[in-house]
């Protein structure tokens, strides 16, 4: 495709997950990117499988989740297997029941999300140039000039901006000469999407297969007998590239004790797994998402995930700046929020693999022996099964430190920081019933009162958001009131007392006060998110 832009505000560098949701995220605040990947188009294959609950709130907060939903497949469960006889099994059926609207593992693959993104950068009229490559890029103190190539010539292209989305052999990166510290696990590992003809697998639950020194798991797509399966390979594979699915098939066997029979061959590939981050997401007018900042272990099912949070992350945030309406300090705060995230999902998963996979014999019997017991154990616990949900689903990342948020209340429970509760609200002017997450639905920051006002005061209010943030800050007040208990409660408000929350446009809380003043309200609004006013 021909690009006759001489300039743009924004490169997206990468038309995966993360730089789709980077393009999709900016065109809901007006911005117009230009968004190029050296690709072909998108991908046919599935990579990464599970979409966790914080992914499925932003696609919900996109008006998308509808087209989610129903071509996903929620996981009822994971079981864990030795020998090929069940061990444990953890069920998932409502694991975050009252958490999220979400309250499960849903199975949707990568290249689904990307078609569903890509679709909702068509109806914006946004195009992938496709078969595109960055091929230098040089920072000045104003802008970026970036060469490109396609098949129809090579470009000089000005831009203010530039997101490297450009996954793990990011040439963002490597332009910036950032670090990618890790390294990669001693294993080669394969990757199949197949049709099976199987006894043992009944399609709802997550299958785990351990042996003395393999690992195999099964994950249920979305159609009849289909799987997606991740193990690592045979050691007399290892340094093979063109071993087949058929040749691991005989391994399967003898791992699950099961006659297995492929059907179909939808995909498979052989890989090594590494773990690495870049030693800074930002340099100048250049930022790093998704792969191209962070890539480590499967475990979990984090990778797309963290991505498609980074990119949600920075998208409001540069918005702002490029349309004028935030200052441009803001955008420390990027790298300030989700590197503590990528780091501390580094070690976790790092640690969760070492061990999953060691050949060590004190390790081996623990998983063999002990494990199984200790999981089963923990379930049980209503509070430790929470536990789990909130870290595997990102729910419980909060961003407390970050210095464009401000807590002001004695609330110990919810902070500034915290990502939005999933509270359902009776709206009483409407007489229907909604969710904290529906009244931040619309792009901006949005302020939410609780408790008793007289008319007066939120025309007051309601004023002053219409001189000054127009289009930048919405507002809704929630009065006391039998059926919004919950609400007063989680924020511990009581019903004779006020409390005022702006929830950030990534639903995360910017401020948590116990009063309502207008003058410390625009105090956080200007000198902490600085926002320009009218």
């Amino acid at each position: 495709m021909l690009i006759t832009e001489q300039h743009t505000q924004v490169l997206i560098v990468g038309a995966g997950p993360s730089g789709l949701m980077m393009a999709s995220q900016l065109l809901r605040y007006g911005i117009q990117p230009l968004i190029i990947d050296n690709k072909q188009g998108p991908t046919n294959h599935s990579n990464a499988l599970a979409v966790q609950a914080r992914s499925l709130e932003i696609y919900r907060q996109m008006g998308v989740i509808d087209k989610v939903i129903t071509s996903g497949k929620p996981a009822k469960g994971i079981a864990f297997n030795r020998d090929g006889i069940e061990v444990t099994s953890l069920s998932f059926t409502d694991i975050g029941q009252g958490l999220t609207a979400f309250p499960y593992l849903l199975l949707y693959q990568q290249s689904r999300n990307e078609r569903l993104l890509l679709d909702y950068l068509t109806q914006n009229c946004c195009p992938v140039y496709w078969n595109t490559s960055l091929i230098s890029l040089t920072q000045k103190a104003d802008d970026i000039e970036v060469q490109l190539k396609n098949d129809k010539g090579e470009y000089t292209l000005k831009c203010d901006w530039v997101i490297g989305a450009d996954g793990a052999h990011s040439t963002v990166r490597k332009e910036l000469q950032i670090a990618f510290n890790g390294d990669a696990y001693a294993r080669f590992f394969y990757l199949a999407d197949l049709k099976l003809d199987t006894t043992f697998l009944t399609g709802d639950y997550i299958q785990l297969f351990l042996g003395r020194n393999d690992l195999a798991g099964f994950f249920p797509m979305p159609g009849d007998d289909c799987y997606r399966i991740i193990g690592n390979l045979p050691e007399e594979f290892n340094k093979r590239q063109d071993v087949e699915a058929a040749e691991v098939l005989p391994y399967l066997t003898g791992l699950t004790k099961s006659n297995i029979k492929i059907i179909a061959n939808n995909w498979f590939t052989t890989y090594k797994l590494h773990h690495r981050m870049a030693d800074k997401f930002r340099d100048q007018r250049c930022f790093l998402i998704g792969d191209a900042a962070h890539i480590h272990s499967p475990v979990g099912g984090q990778g797309m995930n963290t991505g498609l949070q980074d990119a949600y992350n920075l998208a409001w945030k540069l918005a702002g700046v490029v349309g004028g309406q935030i200052r441009g300090n803001i955008l420390d705060s990027y790298a300030n929020e989700r590197m503590p995230v990528a780091k501390n999902l580094l070690n976790s998963t790092d640690r969760a693999f070492n061990i999953i996979m060691s050949t060590n014999w004190l390790v081996r019997l623990f998983k063999k022996w002990i494990l199984p017991e200790v999981l089963t154990a923990a379930w049980k616990s209503k509070r430790l099964r929470t536990l789990f949900f909130k870290r595997i689903s990102q729910i419980a990342i909060s961003y407390r430190h970050s210095n464009i948020n401000l807590h002001l209340s004695k609330a110990t429970k919810i902070k500034a920081g915290d990502r939005l509760p999933y509270l359902k609200v009776y709206d009483q002017k409407k007489e229907t019933e909604t969710d904290l997450h529906e009244w931040c639905s619309k792009p901006g920051f949005t302020l939410i009162i609780l408790g008793k006002f007289d008319e007066m005061y939120l025309f007051t209010l309601a004023k002053w958001i219409t001189n000054k943030y127009p289009g930048i800050l919405n507002f809704f007040y929630l009065p006391p009131s039998g059926k919004n208990v919950d609400v007063f409660n989680t924020f511990e408000a009581d019903p004779g007392r006020q409390k005022a929350i702006i929830v950030r446009p990534d639903m995360y809380i910017g401020y948590l006060n116990d009063v309502v003043d207008i003058g410390m309200l625009d105090n956080y609004l200007q000198n902490v998110a600085g926002i320009v006013s009218c």
